[in-house]
């Protein structure tokens, strides 16, 4: 394939995302990695379960963990209203819930139009940005969902 051809391929090549909000901002996760948005339900709580992590949720006879994404990403805890929203996705082979305060639609945007995170917001606990994708109007953050748990709270969440 000639090198015109590879960078047209690879410009064109379209990610396609699930984009919600949390606080005032808007973030994106990979569609192939969500299995289904719910709405708010009744959570039983964990006792011991890290500050993080709101309860279980019994979804079709499996109990699934449900992780408060605003706590995760240390902004301020809000309450649940008609637009509260569970994402179920599945990471390193285990499904998870993760509380978000609306989704918002499915996008498919360009590969190109996204860059690393800048590096002063790459710090330890932003360590799960994948991406920033540059929108007409606005700014998306695109969040590896892999990251959002270190490798400690993936075992924790094994015991749940």
């Amino acid at each position: 394939m000639s090198t015109v051809a590879q960078t047209k391929t690879e410009s064109t090549e379209l990610l396609q995302l699930v984009s919600f909000k949390i606080a005032n901002e808007e973030f994106g996760v990979d569609i192939l990695n969500v299995q289904e948005i719910n709405k708010m339900t009744q959570i039983t709580k964990v006792p011991n379960a890290p500050e993080f992590v709101e309860g279980v949720i019994n979804l079709r006879g499996r109990v699934i963990p449900i992780i408060d994404l605003r706590t995760r990403l240390k902004l301020e805890k809000k309450e649940h209203d008609k637009d509260t929203r569970i994402i179920v996705v599945e990471i390193s082979g285990k499904t998870v819930g993760f509380i978000v305060d609306a989704v918002k639609e499915v996008l498919r945007i360009p590969m190109n139009i996204t860059e690393a995170p800048p590096e002063i917001v790459t710090g330890v606990d932003s360590e799960f940005i994948r991406a920033v994708g540059k929108l007409e109007d606005r700014l998306l953050i695109l969040i590896d969902l892999e990251k959002v748990l270190n490798a400690e709270e993936h075992v924790n969440l094994q015991s749940i």
